[in-house]
């Protein structure tokens, strides 16, 4: 049989327990569209399933983290000629306000809600050694550990060379924050045969050699790098530590299959919202067929803050609010309302998507022992994918006010939401 979406929710389940999947295609409505069930989803028999393959489940689901904020002077906060404390680069005001990522309350509320949400590892954005985010680390992994919460590594486009540092910053990274603190809080990945490996994602990794902008130029990407330069990193990685781990697993952010294996890693993980859920199954199998692995962001959406200053002849647009819907008011508690019905929904859709196809027999994931669900994000806030709970719009001031914030009525309806889908399956 040919593996298509239709089928794939039709039958897929049959091995976790016979149960078939309801599928309608959604209405055009924007009142149906947050409100109709899309599917009927067996979560005792992939919680089973799981539950038999995988002795701590709660570690193969990992938050997107940035730790790349702070308040004396602001940063990040400030982003796009935002001017905090009250005009934040955020469309929402989180309910700890313009916070630092070194304060230890911050670190411990953020602990406490992870590990409320039911997810046991973070993934940490990294740029590069010395950097902001790199100085961060140690009390981000001392208050993590203390909330049995373990930690792994994003590694971001911070230079231009990042490609030829990619194997001695991968070392780094074990040597300084894995060996160096006898692994206490280290994220090793177990497969289902219980061999385990450290895991690092990349972002930004593999682009087109030219595009095109909006004024018919073609361009070369600022970071792209040929996937025989990525190849002969990762390869040079593997010789290093082939005898140091049952297995070392690189993701790139990418869904070009052919491109991700030529460039050396094992699987694509891309990040965010844009990859669109129709397109996920056709991208797993390509994936399946080369012998890697995949997994796809479970996210809310997408709520982008708007480039403030922008030169006359910028390709630039602001990038679309995600699920797509109507323009929205955001003075109208009704709009805001929609907005967080429609979040939930997207929500929910993505982590059923991703555990449909994480746990089919007939895909990649299975064959390899694989499964991990990276959740976008925990506190991204410039592009409004985040979790980390919001304040009740009730709670802000006439200030805040003032620069129309997209705040719900819940402010912690995401990390509940979430929490509640992670719940049926531990």
């Amino acid at each position: 049989m040919k593996l298509t979406r239709r089928s794939l929710l039709t039958g897929c389940l049959g091995t976790l327990g016979g149960i078939p999947l309801e599928f309608t295609r959604p209405s055009t409505s924007h009142a149906a569209a947050v409100s109709s069930s899309t599917y009927l989803f067996p979560w005792e028999e992939v919680r089973n399933q799981l539950g038999r393959r995988f002795h701590d489940l709660r570690r193969h689901f990992v938050f997107e983290y940035y730790p790349w904020y702070a308040n004396e002077p602001f940063r990040h906060w400030q982003q796009w000629d935002r001017r905090p404390p009250k005009d934040i680069a955020a469309n929402t005001v989180p309910w700890l306000g313009p916070y630092d990522s070194r304060a230890v309350k911050v670190l411990e509320q953020h602990a406490r809600w992870i590990a409320d949400s039911g997810v046991g590892t973070i993934n940490i954005s990294w740029w590069g050694q010395g950097s902001f985010s790199d100085r961060a680390v140690p009390l981000l992994m001392d208050v993590m550990g203390d909330h049995d919460i373990r930690v792994t590594f994003h590694l971001e486009p911070y230079t231009q060379d990042r490609v030829t540092r990619f194997p001695s910053d991968v070392i780094y990274l074990l040597k300084e924050f894995g060996e160096n603190r006898r692994w206490d809080h280290f994220f090793f990945d177990e497969r289902d045969d219980r061999s385990k490996g450290p895991v690092f994602k990349t972002f930004s990794t593999i682009h087109p050699s030219q595009i095109e902008d909006c004024h018919g130029v073609w361009q070369k990407p600022p970071d792209y790098v040929p996937d025989s330069e990525w190849r002969r990193a990762t390869d040079r990685l593997r010789n290093t530590l082939r005898t140091d781990f049952d297995r070392i697993t690189l993701l790139a952010d990418s869904v070009e299959a052919r491109r991700v294996r030529a460039a050396g890693f094992d699987g694509m993980a891309p990040y965010g919202p844009f990859v669109k859920r129709a397109d996920w199954l056709s991208y797993a199998l390509a994936a399946s067929r080369l012998g890697l692995v995949f997994s796809f962001n479970v996210n809310p959406g997408f709520d982008e803050i708007v480039r403030r200053n922008v030169e006359p002849d910028s390709c630039y647009t602001r990038r679309p609010f995600i699920p797509r819907t109507r323009d929205l008011a955001w003075t109208k508690p009704g709009d805001r309302e929609l907005a967080k019905q429609l979040g939930e929904r997207q929500t929910k859709e993505t982590l059923q998507w991703s555990l449909l196809l994480q746990t089919h027999p007939w895909l990649g994931n299975v064959s390899q022992g694989f499964f991990l669900v990276y959740i976008c994000s925990f506190n991204e806030w410039h592009e409004g994918t985040q979790f980390e709970p919001m304040k009740n719009f009730s709670a802000l001031t006439q200030d805040e006010r003032a620069h129309e914030y997209h705040n719900p009525s819940d402010g912690f309806y995401r990390l509940r939401h979430l929490a509640d889908l992670i719940g049926r399956l531990l």
